[in-house]
């Protein structure tokens, strides 16, 4: 990856909490066990990405879980925050290298599976996320 200023490395993870909220919320329903998987998913690998720190001195990779609580009390559009993530990919595409893609789609498909199997309306989402990571 890049080497990003902090503004910028936490808006990244904070468009992927985004993304991984769409993903959790595309079947109407957040399971526990989704967000279980998230948050195993960051401590096994997004904590080793890079080493930006957020303004409270903690890895930037925790604003992936902080946007998604966040999102979560909100009850925020799926369509919204997936439009969000899109966006910020096509501003800073250099961000988004294939090993960064393919941890982004590791990090969803894991989520998707974590409860009883994909769901339809998660698995239109996972084809979706695919093609935006592949343009």
């Amino acid at each position: 990856m890049e080497i990003m200023s902090t503004k910028i490395s936490n808006r990244f993870y904070q468009s992927l909490g985004k993304l991984f909220y769409a993903v959790a919320a595309s079947d109407q329903v957040i399971r526990v066990e989704e967000i279980s998987k998230m948050k195993a998913m960051i401590r096994q690998n997004w904590l080793e990405v890079d080493h930006a720190q957020d303004e409270f001195g903690t890895d930037a990779a925790f604003q992936i879980e902080i946007i998604f609580d966040w999102l979560q009390e909100n009850e925020t559009s799926v369509e919204k925050c997936f439009a969000a993530f899109k966006s910020f990919k096509k501003e800073h595409q250099t961000l988004f290298s294939p090993s960064i893609n393919a941890l982004i789609y590791k990090t969803a498909q894991s989520m998707a599976e974590a409860f009883s199997g994909t769901s339809q309306q998660e698995l239109d989402l996972l084809n979706q996320i695919k093609i935006e990571l592949h343009q």
